[in-house]
């Protein structure tokens, strides 16, 4: 018999349950972040509809929580609320086929993510949990385990309030934020972050990667011990949260992509702590700082292989910009035409382009561009690792490298422009420089011949406190429309406010293919130069080799390859070895898939695209053979690694003095080399080559002969010649 004044416990159970199903996930989209990192830009319009590779931030935002299950969304609007209103209403997402159930903006008049989170507190819309994310989140990221995790670890502890989503990445990954480096310290055992600082980039900080604290004691209440120049950057841990922790991770290469899972009660605490602005370095930090108050527990859920990242900056702008090029955050990519009215397809040399667009017979296209509708690139000019908006119109010998031109954006004839920014209508007069780093907004006309500098800002906005008008001929030229932007005070600091001006200020940023998905320990000084190289010869080796597979012309081939080679500035050496992996890994595909023997596929490879090889090669008739003798350590170093590599070098060796692509000399040189045999496994990849080697030395021993002979003919002659004197 059940107890008294209480339900039977089965069909109580049941309709909880069916309840807990019917909870919708709710989502709140912070539209602003209430800083001004993207000025002049945000001066007209919102951070989160800024194009990135030609679609609008929010679009990737919306994506990402349509994948996660999301059926109700908020967008908390601040700044330009009208212009995210009215996208939103003419977007999919509006549409009778979204996956949301409900899509709301809220207006409010908030001026910090701080007085968001009080508002939203104060509606009370948010009864169950809920996902907090900025709208320049762009994630891959399956969401399910985390959601599955936060709510097992709620159910056990309705303490826990929040789940926060990071990426594990190298502590100098470039898509992280520079001005400061976040530090997790966190309870491996309970997934729990225990303490979250942030330490100011300008000295160094001794803290490691990720070091593994065991019985920490609580008798050393700050760690790491900090280098004498930076003890102001001290982390300082509370001695009891060492003593109560056996184990600790302190955490300095995690990515924060703004992704938090989180409760009613986080809306509550930040109401209490009334006076915090700042999401980590406020409120975070405060919250976990007095835990034993508040009893309130915060954890992670640290992701590895998916990609997740938030354009916090024009540096991370840049950065992601390129993964999404790249499709490390696939499907988000160009080609999966995530806004209405785009075609974009993938098209030969990894160039995106889109319907309708016109290009010159003599212009070139490097590897890595995104060419939107109706774009137009006159003849000779050069477009590289660049993004070009829809209707842009690239007037006749320009040079665009490593640029993002924003919808209708016009550059006139004999104009240079590397990495920078032209906004939607803005106008580059003829032979301009534009110097990387400038940003030039919305509707601004430079003058012709004018050179715009690598820190300026322009806007078309005369903004108060501008000089008089005729001033800003200074800045965009004699017929140029245009102010010089300054900023206010209103960032956090100036380490702060200077990342916004670092659009491009990373090694080998606009061409790498490294991602957030493959940098795991990048902390030397050197790494980012390294990637960029592995980076070409990753790309170009691939290209080269598909464009082989195709059955491409070896001159065609060679366009592109000097296009991603000027793309990327990469040396001679770079271009040998793309070339030399790309034959040796077509010979071997042949041999395994074709069915032919590896001599017949030797001859096939080379007799169409021996011109390849003849063309990056520049000693030839010279004595010394120090670019032939490169190529053959090379293709030595990678038949290491392939099946029947030492068959294959000794017929590429046998075809290639055949058809007179490779001196003797060279051989012989190659031959002698230390490097030809410094190990065992390049002295065994050689082996079969010896018989070739001997066969050039008797080809020599004959020609010595045979001169020996001539030179006696010739002396006999003489000699025969003086007795007829005589």
């Amino acid at each position: 018999m059940p107890p008294k004044n209480k339900k039977p416990a089965g069909p109580e159970k049941g309709k909880q349950g069916e309840e807990e199903r019917e909870e919708p996930l709710q989502a709140v989209i912070l539209a602003d972040s209430f800083e001004t990192k993207f000025a002049p830009f945000t001066l007209e319009k919102p951070r989160c509809l800024l194009p990135l590779a030609n679609t609008p931030l929010i679009e990737y935002t919306f994506e990402f929580l349509a994948n996660a299950g999301v059926e109700e969304v908020y967008v908390y609007c601040g700044a330009h609320t009208d212009q995210v209103e009215e996208y939103i209403s003419l977007s999919k997402w509006s549409a009778t086929s979204s996956p949301f159930a409900k899509l709301e903006p809220i207006r409010s008049t908030s001026t910090s993510i701080g007085d968001a989170m009080r508002d939203l507190d104060k509606r009370g819309l948010l009864a169950n949990d809920f996902l907090v994310v900025y709208g320049d989140v762009v994630s891959n990221l399956d969401l399910a385990p985390a959601l599955a995790a936060h709510r097992a670890r709620r159910a056990r502890d309705k303490n826990a309030i929040m789940t926060m989503v990071l990426r594990s990445a190298g502590p100098s990954h470039r898509t992280k934020a520079q001005a400061r480096t976040p530090i997790f310290v966190l309870d491996p055992t309970k997934d729990r972050c225990l303490h979250y600082e942030q330490i100011v980039n300008n000295h160094p900080v001794s803290t490691p990667t990720a070091s593994t604290i065991a019985t920490a004691s609580p008798t050393s209440p700050s760690f790491p011990r900090p280098s004498p120049s930076s003890h102001h950057h001290r982390v300082t841990l509370d001695p009891d949260l060492l003593a109560a922790a056996t184990e600790l991770d302190v955490r300095t290469d995690l990515i924060d992509p703004g992704i938090d899972i989180c409760t009613p009660d986080v809306l509550a605490l930040w109401s209490d702590y009334f006076d915090h602005q700042a999401p980590r370095a406020g409120f975070l930090h405060s919250v976990l700082k007095d835990w034993e108050l508040n009893g309130k527990t915060v954890h992670v859920w640290v992701i590895e292989e998916a990609y997740a990242a938030r354009v916090r900056d024009l540096a991370a702008y840049a950065a992601v910009c390129r993964d999404v090029i790249g499709r490390w955050a696939y499907p988000l990519a160009p080609d999966s035409n995530l806004v209405r009215g785009q075609g974009y397809r993938l098209v030969k040399g990894g160039v995106y382009r889109d319907v309708g667009v016109v290009l010159a017979r003599n212009c070139l296209i490097g590897r890595g561009a995104v060419l939107g509708r109706d774009a137009v690139v006159g003849d000779g000019s050069v477009v590289i690792d660049s993004v070009i908006g829809k209707g842009c119109r690239i007037g006749k010998n320009a040079r665009i490298e490593g640029v993002h031109l924003w919808d209708g954006a016009i550059v006139r004839d004999g104009s240079s422009i590397r990495q920078a920014i032209v906004a939607d209508n803005a106008t580059v007069g003829k032979n301009c420089i534009v110097e990387p780093g400038a940003l030039i907004s919305f509707g601004v006309r430079i003058g012709d011949g004018v050179t715009v500098k690598g820190t300026s800002r322009i806007t078309h906005l005369k903004r108060d406190g501008h000089a008089e008008a005729t001033q800003h001929v200074k800045i965009v030229g004699e017929r140029g429309a245009g102010y010089e932007y300054t900023d206010g005070e209103d960032e956090d600091d100036e380490e702060e406010r200077g990342a916004s001006s670092l659009l491009f200020s990373l090694s080998a940023l606009a061409t790498s293919t490294e991602s957030i998905s493959t940098l795991v320990d990048d902390s030397d000084d050197d790494v980012s130069q390294a990637s960029g190289a592995d980076a070409f010869q990753h790309d170009a080796a691939a290209s080269i080799f598909d464009s082989m597979h195709k059955g491409d012309k070896w001159e065609d081939i060679q366009v592109e390859l000097m296009a991603l080679r000027l793309s990327t500035n990469a040396s001679d050496y770079q271009v040998r070895k793309a070339i030399a992996v790309a034959f040796m890994k077509r010979i071997e595909q042949l041999a395994e898939e074709s069915g032919l023997s590896i001599k017949s596929a030797v001859e096939s490879t080379l007799q169409d695209n021996k011109g390849l090889i003849e063309r990056n090669l520049g000693d030839v008739g010279k004595s010394e053979k120090a670019d032939q003798v490169a190529f053959l350590l090379l293709m030595q170093a990678d038949l290491i690694h392939r099946k029947y590599g030492d068959k294959i070098l000794a017929f590429v060796c046998t075809e290639l003095y055949k058809a007179d692509v490779l001196e003797k000399e060279a051989f012989e040189q190659w031959w002698e080399d230390e490097k030809s045999s410094a190990d065992e496994s390049m002295r065994q990849v050689r082996e079969r080559t010896k018989q070739f080697m001997d066969v050039l030395r008797e080809e020599d021993e004959e020609e010595s002969e045979e001169d020996d002979d001539e030179d006696e003919d010739e002396d006999e002659g003489e000699g025969e010649e003086e007795d007829e004197s005589e």
